[in-house]
């Protein structure tokens, strides 16, 4: 044991009197392994945020949205035919509606859920109090799909839904706003025109901007629940059709809504969504080609609607991050064996220049295996050094990556054992070299080399 550590304390001796030497001999293995823990972190930091959206879009939903017409700008003659064509056949679709959304959920049999909403901008007051909110009409359903689960209260039943019944579910939000220091539930609160009894509030729901924007999911804290029956009987019936064709303008001071013009496109529609779960994730693409399918039927073979997989988008999204960190973990690979390498070219010149001191050594009785252990030992020593530096620059890099950018990373544990391994694994096999080749030597030789 006195002699290992003898050999030990001659390695570290030899690479603190040659300090710089030792320095960029291991700037290849820090390097090398602070890109691999800041790479990894950044893979795992996608990976959950791409986990986070899919549990805001919700697990194995289908979403069906009417499609409005593009404004293309073009007033060609030759299309205007087309044109008049394709706005006749329009008409014969009702657009999307609630019939559309219980025939999915009673004859699609791989859709475990059904939710259809109606979405609308408005006002809500209460004791002088106003502010912006978004009115959404749902069904139970919904918050089993999305995950969103109760803070305080109750969800609507069925009486609530049939009988279209004035009541809501609230977001904290806006429980923080008209609510601050008192209960909510019983109590009631103005949206638009109508008074609606506030009967549960959800629980806070971290949903970022860009998820809002870029998959199209609504701020759940800033948003006010009622039964889909309710919005539609209460507060504007999309199902009532204007003999006029000029539309329907209604307009009490606190929420617009008009149908003629550009929005007569948009609420046409008596639905501004259905979302469907499907039951099992294989049969998300069949259920889309049979809804499809099904939804052209209904509507008489006019397109007038857009199916959306937000999963399957997001998965792939996934994929080609995947990717990316593949491509990034192979780079970041290749400089830690370039540092091995360098290991090794200056352990080799190292041995060329001590070949008198290992022929002194072996002729005071060192062994050929207490040379190559001496050599192994310093490589080892450098590689390791190397590896505590580079972990703490990669753990720095991966925080400085965060506040700096806005990219979120995850540091994990696996990743750090994994490239501490590396680059100790990378010493020992790229010292065992030269340490062989200082053990071969021959002492008289090595005595006589000047």
């Amino acid at each position: 044991m006195k002699r290992y550590l003898y050999i030990l304390n001659i390695s570290l001796e030899a690479v603190y009197l040659n300090k710089f030497r030792s320095l960029l001999t291991a700037l290849g293995i820090i390097f090398g392994v602070a890109a691999v823990i800041s790479m990894m972190a950044i893979g795992s930091g996608a990976k959950q945020e791409i986990l986070d959206q899919i549990k805001l879009v919700g697990v194995n939903n289908i979403i069906i949205k009417p499609l409005v017409k593009g404004k293309s700008g073009k007033d060609d003659k030759k299309d205007e035919g087309k044109k008049e064509n394709s706005t006749l056949k329009e008409n014969f679709s009702a657009g999307l509606t609630l019939k559309d959304a219980f025939a999915l959920r009673d004859f699609v049999p791989s859709i475990q859920k059904v939710s259809p909403e109606v979405n609308y901008e408005t006002f809500i007051l209460k004791d002088g109090i106003r502010s912006s909110a978004k009115l959404c009409g749902i069904t139970p359903d919904f918050f089993e799909m999305f995950g969103l689960d109760l803070k305080q209260g109750q969800m609507f039943n069925r009486e609530q839904m049939e009988m279209g019944k004035s009541v809501c579910i609230i977001g904290p939000v806006i429980k923080t706003k008209f609510f601050k220091d008192q209960n909510p539930i019983g109590q009631s609160i103005k949206c638009g025109t109508i008074w609606m009894e506030v009967i549960g509030v959800l629980e806070n729901r971290n949903v970022t901007k860009d998820a809002t924007e870029n998959l199209d999911i609504s701020d759940y804290n800033n948003t006010i629940y009622a039964p889909i029956q309710t919005l539609l009987l209460r507060f504007y019936n999309r199902s009532i059709v204007d003999p006029g064709g000029n539309g329907t303008s209604y307009d009490d001071g606190e929420v617009s809504i008009y149908s003629g013009g550009d929005q007569q496109e948009a609420h046409k529609n008596e639905l501004d969504k259905i979302t469907v779960q499907v039951a099992e994730s294989q049969m998300m693409t069949p259920t889309t080609e049979l809804i499809k399918r099904m939804m052209l039927r209904r509507h008489s073979g006019v397109s007038d609607f857009e199916i959306k997989v937000p999963e399957l988008l997001l998965k792939q999204e996934q994929r080609t991050k995947d990717i990316f960190n593949i491509v990034l973990g192979v780079i970041a690979g290749i400089s830690l064996l370039v540092g091995g390498i360098g290991i090794m070219n200056i352990m080799l010149a190292s041995v060329m220049e001590r070949t008198k001191e290992i022929g002194i050594r072996m002729a005071m009785g060192a062994t050929r295996k207490d040379i190559i252990v001496q050599f192994l030992t310093e490589a080892t020593i450098l590689s390791l050094s190397g590896g505590i530096i580079g972990i703490i620059l990669g753990v720095s890099l991966s925080k400085i990556i965060t506040e700096v950018t806005d990219i979120k990373t995850i540091i994990s544990g696996a990743s750090i054992f994994l490239s501490f391994g590396v680059s100790a694994s990378v010493g020992i096999l790229f010292g065992y070299m030269p340490a062989k080749g200082a053990a071969s030597k021959d002492p008289v030789e090595s005595l006589r080399y000047e």
